[in-house]
């Protein structure tokens, strides 16, 4: 029974709907922080969420804020020093004039970038290169933005550092890695296979204009170079905590805090303009939807969750988890899959649910968001990384080309984890 009485929590449910709502259409052009802030602040407000609940529900992203704050510091360094115009240049003379081999070169990239720094880092740290290679090749740059978009969720379960929400999903219990490859290596390999197929389908016919050959390269800048190096070791680092089971968010953060102050060291200038570079209202966006979030478990959402999860296990085990991971991947894209493996991971814990459906729900959690520009973190930092390049893609756009994507590239990923695995 909810604490709240029926008024209050049909309150939560449309004041969550409506901050869920201006998150996703931008009403007025508003930032997408204002309508999540908006929406916990009237939470607050209403005492529909003590303060204290609030503010610990802030509290609990605060290694994800950690992770975000690092990475957008190293890509505002490698932006301002040339690093991703200087890749961008690499990247198009290997393709050769060939806009199909520059697409599958960079979604090559993507999934590593994913799998070994996380979708997060693709978003801020490989949109803008690829943004820049776009631009030195002369052609398009959507399809080729459309794919650092959707490769930053569909191979966010190579490891578990590819993804915060697989660490919020897990939390203490995440499996060890050897677990992890034996779960996930069939099903990551499916998602990131079908949805290069299904990008190729969608954007074919754009990939048809040759590429410029010719294009200027000059030579990397110590500041360039010094990004470079901050990138390599902050890959080195997260590898190294996760192989330590400790969280990424610090390491990430000194990182990126520790090779903005060398940058601007050794150009003897103050780093004000790089700070200013960074979008920094992505950090009170995930502290309002984690409010939000905090506010649903009061209705019950998380108790009645569980004991529908604990029946269905009952029933049919298979058929529990194909369903749990179906639901969790289209419902990440109402709230975002940070809060989303938040609730999840709860009703897991109080349901005592087998490890196949929670395997089955962090797949829904990762690949889901593919669906939709708001189902992910990864997604909205990808979008206004394009918006400060004079870029667009707008909700219902990325819908269409999300609703052809993402289902084939779930049910195949589920598939080879419970029937194929």
């Amino acid at each position: 029974m909810s604490p709240l009485g029926p008024g209050g929590v049909a309150t939560v449910w449309i004041v969550a709907l409506l901050a869920t709502g201006g998150v996703l259409m931008r009403p007025f052009r508003a930032p997408e922080a204002v309508w999540a802030c908006a929406g916990a602040v009237l939470l607050v407000g209403l005492r529909l969420i003590p303060l204290p609940d609030a503010a610990r529900a802030v509290l609990k992203g605060g290694d994800v804020y950690l992770f975000l704050i690092g990475m957008m510091l190293l890509s505002e360094v490698a932006r301002r020093e040339g690093l991703f115009d200087w890749i961008a240049a690499y990247a198009v003379r290997m393709a050769k004039g060939s806009p199909r081999r520059l697409f599958l070169l960079i979604y090559s990239v993507g999934v590593m970038v994913t799998a070994f720094m996380s979708n997060d880092a693709t978003a801020v740290v490989l949109t803008p290169a690829v943004f820049a290679a776009a631009r030195k090749a002369r052609i398009e740059p959507m399809p080729y933005l459309f794919a650092c978009a959707m490769i930053a969720n569909a191979a966010s379960f190579v490891l578990p550092i590819s993804n915060p929400a697989n660490l919020v999903l897990y939390g203490d219990h995440t499996p060890q890695l050897a677990h992890w490859l034996a779960s996930f290596a069939l099903a990551s390999t499916a998602a990131i296979v079908v949805t290069y197929l299904g990008l190729r389908w969608t954007e074919g016919r754009k990939l048809e204009t040759r590429c410029a050959t010719e294009v200027e390269h000059p030579p990397l800048s110590d500041g360039g170079r010094t990004a470079l190096a901050g990138l390599a070791l902050t890959v080195a680092a997260l590898l190294a905590t996760s192989a330590l089971d400790r969280p990424l968010g610090l390491p990430t953060a000194i990182m990126g805090t520790l090779t903005m102050t060398i940058v601007a060291l050794r150009e003897r200038r103050l780093p004000i303009a790089a700070l200013a570079g960074v979008s920094w209202s992505v950090l009170p966006l995930v502290a309002g939807l984690f409010v939000i979030v905090e506010a649903l478990g009061r209705t019950g959402l998380i108790d009645s969750l569980a004991r529908a999860l604990r029946q269905a296990v009952l029933s049919n085990p298979t058929g529990a988890a194909w369903a749990a991971g179906g639901a969790i991947a289209f419902g990440s894209n109402l709230t975002n899959n940070l809060p989303a493996g938040l609730v999840a991971s709860a009703a897991l814990a109080q349901a005592h649910a087998p490890q196949g459906v929670s395997d089955a729900m962090l797949i829904g959690v990762d690949l889901g968001p593919n669906l939709s520009i708001t189902g992910s973190l990864a997604t909205i930092l990808w979008l206004i990384a394009i918006r400060r390049e004079g870029e667009n893609a707008g909700f219902w756009r990325f819908l269409r080309l999300g609703a052809i994507v993402m289902p084939p590239a779930l049910v195949l990923a589920l598939a080879a984890r419970l029937w194929l695995a």
